[in-house]
């Protein structure tokens, strides 16, 4: 069944509710790698429910519409489908703990062309609520590398992020061999991300990280190369370019750019994330 653009588009997307504690918010840290050295002062606040902030990146995990996709009527080779970008603008702080409503609808569908794949973007909002506060807008853009060809328009050009000069700055995040393991807890159930076999059915020799786990890690390791706090993180984007596997390290190449910073990592020689930004202004 070849691709239904239209039918992506009109797609009614059901209101999300969900609720989280601090308990939720500290295994969100832990999961990204917050506690590798328990007395760290500066991961401190994230771990301990007795002066808790919220990550940030957390809105990210939230009101989730799971696998909708997977519908027949969409005609999207499912198998195909990666998660090709990430990006989200930080609306307010997120309480320690609160019930939160989602709303989403598909923004746009473009044909990159025959063997190409196509590129769909899905826009999530999320409120508190109890008082209606816009939290966060997140744009997810859906690599179909099996449905290009269906003769909808290209994708617009963008010039690149990345400065063409020397980074500015370096930082290093050694990711726990657990990782996965403890970021599926935040709701991410795939089995290629902790079932060795599911991972070797899907190509890959080990179990890989969740690519929004390698997102959170950007947040905290830019903010802090800049000498900001996590918390302080306005919107966050970047592309998903090479696999991370648990245990490797991500080294990024940072260029400043005003109140934020373009940036790049890497996972040894493989380029894991690219066009990067992360912006910052809203006091933590």
């Amino acid at each position: 069944m070849a691709l239904r653009p239209d039918i992506l588009l009109a797609h009614d997307f059901p209101e999300a509710r969900q609720s989280y504690t601090k308990r939720d918010a500290i295994l969100y840290a832990l999961g990204i790698g917050l506690g590798a050295d328990p007395t760290d002062p500066r991961d401190l606040p994230f771990l301990l429910e007795d002066r808790l902030e919220v990550l940030p990146t957390l809105a990210v995990t939230l009101g989730s519409p799971g696998m909708w996709i997977r519908a027949e009527k969409f005609g999207v080779d499912f198998a195909k489908l990666v998660h090709y970008e990430q990006a989200a603008t930080f609306h307010a702080p997120l309480a320690p703990d609160a019930e939160i409503v989602a709303r989403a609808r598909v923004v746009s569908a473009a044909d990159r062309g025959p063997g190409r794949g196509a590129l769909v973007v899905v826009e999530r909002r999320v409120s508190d609520a109890a008082s209606g506060a816009w939290l966060c807008t997140l744009e997810q853009t859906l690599l179909l590398r099996g449905d290009g060809g269906f003769g909808g328009e290209p994708p617009k050009q963008r010039a690149s992020v990345i400065p063409d000069r020397a980074p500015d700055a370096v930082a290093s995040f050694p990711i726990d061999p657990r990782a996965a393991l403890i970021y599926r807890l935040s709701g991410d159930w795939n089995p290629l991300h902790a079932d060795p076999e599911a991972a070797k059915r899907a190509g890959f020799q080990r179990p890989i990280l969740h690519g929004l786990a390698s997102y959170a890690i950007a947040g905290v390791a830019i903010a802090r190369a800049l000498g900001r706090p996590p918390g302080a993180l306005d919107s966050l984007a970047c592309r998903f370019t090479g696999v991370v596997v648990p245990g490797d390290r991500l080294d990024f190449r940072i260029w400043r750019e005003g109140e934020g910073a373009a940036f790049q990592a890497f996972a040894g020689e493989r380029k894991a994330l690219d066009q990067g930004f992360a912006a910052f202004g809203r006091d933590a």
